[in-house]
């Protein structure tokens, strides 16, 4: 990845200013479109202190969408070597749970040997089936008037 200089990043209209920093947070639009806004820079040092700052009064809701496209890309990247080692893609039981909380999970599987990770996954993929199961007969129920 080639990135211009500062003083280049300083002169560029506001989207080429986010195109070229994009692939250093991960898209980010609203956010870049905020730094570009936050300039002139004078160094990589204070490029990456305006960062901070401009993070630190991102909204909420669209901080959390931030760090989700970074779990995001973490987990495309570990499927990936998954696909590489195991020769299938990687199957859990997400059961409601965060994509942040599969990272941790997934780089332990990497450090299975392909039968146990066989079993693991098909062990979830019955899981899944079984909740599905589940969910198809209580809502079966539901419209009859049954109750659960």
């Amino acid at each position: 990845m080639e990135l211009p200089e500062v003083d280049e990043l300083n002169t560029l209209p506001t989207d080429a200013f986010a195109d070229a920093l994009a692939p250093l947070f991960e898209g980010a639009p609203r956010f870049l479109r905020r730094l570009a806004d936050a300039r002139p820079f004078d160094s990589d040092a204070t490029l990456l202190a305006g960062a901070r700052e401009v993070a630190s009064i991102t909204p909420e809701d669209e901080a959390g969408r931030f760090l989700e496209t970074l779990v995001e890309t973490e987990l495309a990247a570990l499927n990936s070597a998954y696909e590489e080692r195991f020769g299938f893609r990687y199957v859990v039981f997400v059961a409601g749970r965060p994509r942040a909380e599969i990272v941790p999970l997934m780089k332990a599987a990497l450090g299975n040997d392909r039968p146990a990770e066989l079993r693991r996954a098909v062990n979830d993929v019955m899981a899944i089936a079984a909740d599905r199961l589940d969910a198809a007969r209580t809502t079966a129920r539901q419209r009859e008037g049954i109750g659960s």
